[in-house]
């Protein structure tokens, strides 16, 4: 088997490809009919070709096309192409295309053969988000471009290393978002996800082009002395997957999505972050109650399994193996219950700078963005606006206020400077003053 060695300490075992039609563990009148469907739809002819459609070895793609020649439902052309290396062509017979057009009309998933429940759950095993190590090292890099209070490191190391349930929580705007996704880049290997997984008969598509990121394939080298094993190509290698919810988030998301023209089904979102991390941003800012977002994982983040429902009313279990991370700008007191907060592993408060970290990020913005840093302005914001406010620094506050004075340089046609008449007039926008409007 290919191993894949990780920056982030782990070694995922690749999935093997199948060396038979035995191997697929799926309905051999599931395989037969989508193999028509896609030979029918795609228009290709030759075993290569459909074989890279149906992302199987060739040899089983033969044994496939044997058995549906033997059927009565393929026939060899009799012809060689010489574009296809002089492979023989095959064609749908008259009985083979009545029954792709049946089966289309049972379901209109073609393409890619999907892979068994049972088969995708060991395959989540071997590349579990619970075997990742991170060391403080690998998450400083991934988090270097960010100003953090020294023990919060300490924190989330453990927390992410156990691939367990994490809340943060705290002011707005200190970066909670930032660090959910310098997490996110800290785990640094790949996995392998499926195009699509078979539970019962049904196609159930998980592979999404926006939700996951394809890595390069390391493609075997014909001059090297010990070729590379290849993996099963239903799989596509990627990064380990992320996907991120706010306010948006309902629990109707977190169900399978049936597409009654095609009768297949789309993965949920968990489903399609498995081996990876779920962000729900803005916890508390959704038109469900947190309690009863968070009531909804309870089952998952104690068994590492969900339970989905078929069109039928079946219910049936799929693999959770998925780093959930809450963030949320309430107190956890404000919006859970005691027994939701034991449910979930790790709390971490992200609380604003102090003033030396803020006059850090101050400064790194300033360099970044080309704005000149004057001392008398400093000494302004610290000494006159800040204590309006109690001196609650904020990590937003710096990228704002620059923002805003570059802006004012722009429009006034000057080169980009501060002063403490720039920054009153950026700070008059970074809030609305408490007033009561006359209608």
């Amino acid at each position: 088997m290919n191993m894949i060695t990780s920056s982030a300490q782990t070694r995922v075992v690749a999935p093997p490809p199948p060396s038979s039609i035995s191997d697929m563990r799926l309905p051999v009148v599931m395989m037969r009919d989508i193999l028509l469907k896609t030979m029918f739809r795609k228009n290709v002819t030759n075993v290569t070709d459909v074989a890279e459609a149906i992302c199987l070895p060739r040899q089983v793609t033969q044994e496939l096309i044997d058995m549906s020649r033997e059927q009565r439902l393929l026939e060899a052309t009799g012809t060689l192409n010489a574009n296809a290396g002089n492979e023989m062509g095959y064609q749908l017979t008259d009985a083979g295309k009545a029954r792709a057009l049946d089966a289309l009309s049972q379901s209109e998933y073609f393409g890619a053969m999907p892979v068994p429940l049972s088969v995708y759950r060991e395959q989540v095993k071997r590349q579990s988000i619970r075997d990742i190590q991170i060391t403080r090292a690998q998450l400083t890099t991934a988090m270097g471009h960010l100003i953090l209070p020294e023990d919060l490191l300490s924190n989330l190391g453990p927390a992410v290393s156990s691939g367990r349930s994490i809340l943060m929580y705290g002011p707005p705007g200190n970066g909670k978002s930032s660090i959910s996704n310098g997490i996110r880049d800290a785990m640094g290997d790949k996995i392998y996800v499926p195009r699509a997984i078979e539970y019962a008969g049904q196609v159930i598509t998980v592979y999404d082009p926006i939700v996951h990121s394809s890595a390069e394939v390391e493609v075997d080298d014909p001059n090297s002395l010990r070729r590379r094993r290849t993996f099963d190509t239903r799989y596509v290698r990627c990064e380990r997957p992320s996907v991120i919810t706010g306010g948006e988030l309902s629990l109707s998301m977190l169900d399978l999505v049936y597409n009654p023209t095609a009768r297949t089904y789309q993965a949920p979102l968990q489903l399609k972050a498995t081996g990876g991390i779920f962000i729900v941003d803005d916890l508390g800012r959704q038109a469900e109650p947190p309690q009863a977002l968070v009531n909804r994982w309870i089952v998952p983040l104690e068994e590492s399994k969900d339970i989905l429902a078929l069109q039928s009313g079946e219910k049936f279990e799929v693999p959770f193996d998925t780093l959930v991370v809450f963030s949320t700008n309430f107190h956890p007191n404000e919006i859970f219950d005691q027994a939701a907060l034991r449910r979930i592993f790790y709390k971490i408060k992200i609380d604003g700078p102090n003033q030396e970290n803020f006059l850090k990020i101050f400064a790194l913005v300033a360099r970044k963005k080309g704005m000149p840093l004057d001392e008398a302005t400093l000494v302004h914001l610290l000494k006159v606006k800040y204590p309006t406010i109690n001196n609650v620094y904020a990590n937003y506050q710096p990228v704002f206020l620059i923002d805003q004075m570059i802006s004012i340089c722009r429009f006034e046609g000057i080169p980009n400077q501060m002063s403490p008449e720039l920054i009153d007039r950026a700070w008059a926008n970074m809030f609305v003053r408490d007033e009561k409007i006359v209608k």
